[in-house]
């Protein structure tokens, strides 16, 4: 299929998705690649959603990108002795470490890394916010917290701690299983959550290695804060709005978000905006207002790939969804302005030379009626550095490396297709235009820009651009 949209749409698969047929739909209907959440399900259940994965790119002959999210360290209250318990403006309860059944005066916070890192003034949040507890007092073994509002709390209920950092890896024991799992399956990309500082992408990269990319989902107000140390040493990165939305002011949220797309954008990480961007298509066939303006806002940001969560993986109209959010993104980026916005965007190049020669090709596309670039990469760089520059054509990378292929499938605007590898200019220029014309890219007549390396088959070798017509 030719594509007809840059921004991509990443689709989380869960029990709405029943067989391969399912997601050879949500293919057709815009899906670039998939998230598979290892906060839910078991190792089969994943298993047999990647095998429907893989299933539908062999029949469909191009990459689809596959990424595990890791559910990250769960922070919750322990127990009520008789059910769930009401609070009133001021009232006190204790924190501790005890793990007995709780009551209105007190409840276990099995988290003694938490009780080490509050001090009195700090703030808890319960249940996603509802429920906001200021610390009064600090003790070894627990602390007392005044309700800053009514509320109920009840077992088990999840506590968000937005104003310290915790001496806590942002990888359980489960994680730790999963990721083993999952880097065996063979996925090509795994999100990181609960990342607090550059350390935590550290110890995930010396567990994943190079077999797999690296995202890290900035759901913390201290992520925010190192944003750009984090994003320097991940491959990409994911606006988790869920939780960030909770331990940081709603109204602070959307300027965040430009500014981890600013960031991203200067230093060629693709970023996924996710969330609740079609919450109500999980019972509705129909979004919000509110709700196509949140995605069409990504969109013309210059994000690199939406989310879907829950509309897709138990919502009633996962197909449907995806239908929606292609045409908001068709929608915006055939508007007028979406172009010049992203080229007023446009961060400074490199002095390098696959930097020179991307900036050119934006150019090149401005100046000529390019129908589509093709980059010849082996590492997939080249095309990034394409796509960082937003070029008004779409980017067709051609790779001997399926790994390659579908670790591009985040990046806007880049679809690949795994090619040989090649020994002499000419063998690229008829490969370029064949593929082009192949994937309805590019019809007779067309000009066709092509960039590659020489010597051919070299990592970080690009300096060759060529201008063709198809």
């Amino acid at each position: 299929m030719a594509p007809d949209k840059k921004t991509k749409i990443l689709a989380t698969l869960g029990p709405a998705t029943r067989s391969a047929a399912d997601v050879r739909a949500l293919v057709e209907a815009g899906v670039n690649l998939f998230r598979l959440n290892f906060s839910h399900g078991s190792h089969e259940d994943h298993a047999l959603r990647y095998g429907w994965i893989r299933e539908v790119e062999t029949e469909l002959g191009y990459p689809l990108g596959i990424l595990m999210d890791l559910q990250g360290p769960k922070l919750r209250l322990g127990q009520f002795a008789e059910g769930a318990v009401q609070l009133a403006l001021g009232d006190r309860i204790w924190l501790d470490l005890d793990s007995t059944p709780g009551d209105a005066k007190r409840v276990n916070l099995p988290h003694p890394e938490i009780i080490q890192a509050l001090k009195p003034g700090m703030s808890l949040l319960v249940d996603d916010g509802r429920v906001r507890l200021q610390v009064v007092e600090t003790r070894a073994d627990g602390v007392l917290t005044q309700a800053c509002n009514a509320g109920e709390l009840s077992d088990r209920k999840g506590v968000n701690v937005p104003e310290a950092v915790l001496e806590l890896s942002p990888l359980t024991e489960k994680d730790r299983r999963d990721l083993a799992y999952g880097l065996q399956l063979g996925v090509d990309w795994v999100a990181l959550s609960f990342v607090q500082r550059p350390e935590d992408i550290v110890e995930a990269r010396s567990l994943i290695g190079d077999k797999a990319f690296l995202m890290a989902k900035i759901e913390k107000p201290s992520a925010v804060e190192h944003l750009d140390a984090i994003a320097e040493l991940s491959d990409a990165i994911m606006i988790a709005r869920g939780d960030l939305g909770v331990e940081v002011p709603a109204e602070n949220v959307p300027g965040i978000q430009k500014s981890i797309i600013k960031c991203c954008r200067q230093l060629g990480r693709p970023v996924v905006v996710a969330t609740q961007m079609l919450e109500s298509m999980r019972f509705s066939p129909a979004p919000t207002r509110a709700e196509v303006t949140d995605v069409a806002n990504a969109v013309s940001e210059g994000a690199d790939a939406v989310m879907l969560s829950a509309e897709t993986a138990s919502g009633d109209y996962p197909l449907e969804a995806v239908a929606m959010m292609s045409k908001i993104i068709r929608r915006m980026e055939a508007d007028p302005d979406y172009q010049a916005q992203l080229d007023v965007s446009r961060p400074e190049p490199q002095a390098t030379i696959p930097d020179a020669l991307s900036c050119a090709v934006r150019r090149i596309s401005r100046i000529l009626p390019v129908a589509v670039l093709v980059c010849f990469t082996n590492s997939g760089t080249t095309s990034l550095r394409a796509s960082r520059e937003r070029p008004g054509a779409s980017i067709l990378t051609l790779t001997p490396h399926l790994k390659t292929a579908r670790q591009l499938s985040v990046a806007w605007g880049v679809y690949s297709q795994v090619s040989e590898r090649f020994n002499s200019v000419d063998e690229i220029a008829t490969t370029a235009l064949d593929e082009a014309r192949r994937r309805d890219m590019a019809a007779p007549g067309d000009t066709v820009v092509i960039t590659a390396g020489a010597p051919f088959g070299s990592s970080g070798s690009t300096n060759l651009l060529r201008i063709e017509t198809a």
